[in-house]
């Protein structure tokens, strides 16, 4: 059975202060239609510009995550976007006055639990998966840090830690399906060394930071004074170092707590690949700039699946819709320079021609002769004078119009041509043909590839004389 993308029954405010700005902010998640994705919208600057949730828009993972777009900035996302992965939802616009989310309590479960006030509401579009159907690895050798993405049939994710930290330790924290993120790992917390703490500090960031929103780990022997010191900065009566080694006495809500933000964190940034994921993610070590990178790698993989299933399969030996001498009927090029051999389809706003490439190009006599390889200037002129046919079937009598193309750009060749190779060439209508005057994408496809790809102008014009 299918799953139903879904979004939230009505909107939901949260507000609170951003970790590093200090400044008060209000989230309000907003129902949006299927296939919206993550969006983000900065209601306070000029213009309301939206910011998608994309890893192709992060700009500083220093601390946190921040993404831009569109002139608008926002930071510290990923516990937002971890929320929503975990409680399945799939489209919500999130407008934020302020530069950065609110740090709630360090946490996601804050967040979960103003999705649940509202509701969750099934939409009719299925949920699509990106399956990793191959292992897919990060490493970082200096920082120790690696990360494998590896085939499952649940988004499952086992995450170590190890900091070199007596305090801490080594702690491992995993969750078999998505759904276990809610009780497992939703309701903790950030945390942060004392000695990060205090160059924080000293350089006035973390300025919403509270010992309510934060585990602080003590990684080092303190005196009195120093707590003294920070309980005044945190503004406390007393800060007193706990038997677990944190500041405060506060409670730890798991044993391996850090382990299982880490987790909360992975979770997060890899929502900016783009897709619900089914995968077992191993992580040692991740952090954001990590988690990003990783998130990447996803994402060029699901754009290269994309790709090819993008990609049609044509029946080259299939009835043309126009054999080569009805082309020669439309096109006034003749051998050697005509350069498609038949038609496989043609609409109002697109074209399928085809084109065999033999050894016996008479371009091959002078082109790399020991190495033989199809001009890429001979492939977009292929495509012209396929684009050709298209324009000219908008008129009753092609054969008294001339088609010159004004302005070819954007062109890609991703792949050779050589000898035998089969060209299915394939030309859209990027814009409505006004005034004999036709915009187009042309591709040309070799078995499941494309190997050549620009975008075309062209006009037809009438023969002198006619």
């Amino acid at each position: 059975m299918n799953v139903k993308q879904r979004t939230l029954k009505a909107p939901v405010s949260v507000s609170g202060v951003g970790l590093h700005t200090g400044a008060s902010v209000t989230l309000t998640f907003k129902p949006a239609p299927e296939n919206h994705g993550y969006k983000f919208q900065r209601i306070d600057l000029p213009g309301n510009p939206i910011i998608d949730a994309d890893v192709d828009n992060v700009v500083d993972t220093s601390r946190g995550t921040t993404l831009e777009q569109n002139g608008g900035r926002i930071s510290t996302i990923e516990h937002v976007l971890a929320a929503l992965v975990g409680s399945e939802v799939d489209n919500v616009l999130i407008e934020v006055d302020g530069p950065e989310a609110p740090i709630m309590d360090g946490s996601s479960i804050q967040f979960i639990e103003s999705f649940e006030k509202v509701g969750y509401e099934d939409q009719r579009a299925d949920r699509e998966y990106f399956h990793i159907n191959q292992n897919i690895h990060y490493a970082e050798a200096d920082r120790k840090v690696e990360m494998i993405a590896m085939p499952a049939d649940d988004y499952r994710l086992t995450v170590m830690v190890d900091y070199n930290s007596p305090v801490l330790g080594t702690q491992h924290a995993n969750i078999s399906h998505i759904s276990e993120f809610r009780s497992e790992i939703s309701s903790c917390r950030t945390f942060v060394f004392l000695h990060e703490l205090e160059l924080l500090l000293k350089h006035g960031l973390i300025k919403g930071g509270d010992l309510n929103n934060a585990i602080v780990i003590v990684d080092r022997e303190v005196n009195d004074d120093e707590l003294t010191h920070l309980a005044k900065l945190f503004n406390r009566e007393k800060i007193a170092v706990a038997r677990e080694g944190v500041l405060n006495n506060i409670s730890l809500r798991h044993q391996n707590e850090p382990a299982r933000h880490k987790l909360l964190d992975v979770i997060g940034d890899l929502a900016l690949a783009g897709m619900p994921l089914k995968a077992h993610i191993m992580a040692a070590r991740p952090g954001h700039a990590a988690n990003v990178a990783f998130a990447r790698k996803i994402k060029a993989m699901i754009k290269k699946e994309r790709r090819g299933k993008s990609i049609p399969l044509y029946n080259t030996n299939a009835k043309p819709v126009y054999d080569v001498n009805e082309i020669m009927a439309r096109l006034p090029h003749r051998p050697p320079f005509l350069l498609v051999d038949k038609i496989l389809e043609i609409s109002s706003n697109h074209v399928v021609g085809v084109k065999n490439v033999t050894m016996n190009e008479p371009f091959f006599v002078g082109h790399f002769p020991g190495s033989p390889v199809m001009p890429g200037v001979l492939q977009v002129e292929a495509l012209a004078q396929n684009g050709g046919i298209l324009v000219l079937n908008t008129v009753p009598d092609p054969e008294n119009y001339l088609t010159y193309f004004m302005k070819i750009e954007s062109v890609r060749f991703k792949e050779k041509v050589l000898p035998g190779d089969t060209l299915v060439l394939r030309c859209d209508l990027t814009a409505p043909i006004r005034r004999g005057i036709c915009q187009m994408k042309g591709v040309v496809i070799v078995g499941d590839k494309v190997v050549t790809e620009a975008e075309m102008m062209a006009q037809i014009v009438r023969k002198p004389n006619v």
